[in-house]
């Protein structure tokens, strides 16, 4: 997932297209209340909510098994996770019955099922292609001894870059770590260059362990793969191939699909 700047934040650019999306929305909604005189922006406001209540909800059911984990999580939505189509049909549907068959309700469905086509297509394209990851990295683990990531090709491995100050970082780190426990695909959490007493003090503070820990004491990472944010999570296959990346907070529904997809 590619990422924006916006001031000091860090944006992924689907959730920048789908604001985006629907603010338009919105704007043609207001235009043809106009056009119509009928209560087409009220109707697309509650559409919209209602289709993106549908579509969290679609993804829950979908991830049910991560969410039973942790029901608490289903609130999470700055996490993402929101299935397309169950949203979309859910609007129309509210759609067709706030306004029925009118001309209003005719245009405005139409307006969500298009803008609903037009992310469908648009996210594909957003979405880095496939890079190899570098050759030649080389972390050390909190014991100060090195580790080759190169040791790992032929199988794949998750990499999870964090920091001791970023907050997403922080929050994501127990299910990261509880996840790794039990995965088959090792689950790496490098962290971004921090003093070695900063780190065990952290982990200490939290009573997390430190056996999946890495440093990436030479800033290897952000330089050589043009990282920008954090957290960044990167999936490798066994190829040693990047096939594709989470900027920012990630689920343990998101997090468990992509390494199901890794295998």
């Amino acid at each position: 997932m590619t990422s924006i700047p916006i001031g000091p934040l860090m944006l992924a650019s689907e959730r920048l297209l789908a604001i985006v999306l629907l603010a338009a929305f919105l704007m043609i909604a207001g235009f043809i209340a106009r056009r119509t005189a009928t209560r087409a922006d009220t109707v697309a406001w509650r559409a919209l909510l209602i289709g993106l209540v549908a579509a969290r909800a679609g993804f829950v059911v979908q991830n049910f098994a991560a969410y039973r984990t942790e029901p608490w999580s289903i609130l999470a939505v700055w996490q993402g996770g929101f299935l397309l189509w169950p949203g979309v049909l859910a609007a129309v549907v509210t759609i067709g019955v706030m306004l029925r068959r009118t001309r209003a309700g005719l245009a405005l469905g139409g307006t969500a099922l298009v803008l609903g086509a037009a992310m469908s297509l648009a996210v594909p394209m957003l979405r880095p292609a496939p890079r190899p990851l570098p050759p030649g990295l080389v972390f050390a683990s909190l014991e100060g001894e090195p580790v080759a990531l190169d040791a790992l090709r032929g199988k794949p491995v998750v990499i999870n870059l964090w920091a001791t100050w970023c907050g997403p970082c922080r929050r994501e780190m127990p299910m990261l770590m509880d996840v790794a426990r039990g995965a088959t695909v090792p689950i790496l959490l490098v962290n971004a260059d921090e003093d070695l007493a900063r780190i065990l003090g952290y982990l200490s503070e939290q009573r997390l362990p430190g056996d999946r820990v890495l440093i990436d004491t030479r800033r290897q990472m952000p330089s050589v793969l043009d990282l920008q944010a954090l957290p960044t999570t990167l999936f490798i296959d066994g190829s040693g191939t990047i096939v594709s990346s989470h900027v920012g907070e990630i689920s343990r529904a998101q997090l468990l699909a992509e390494i199901e997809a890794l295998k």
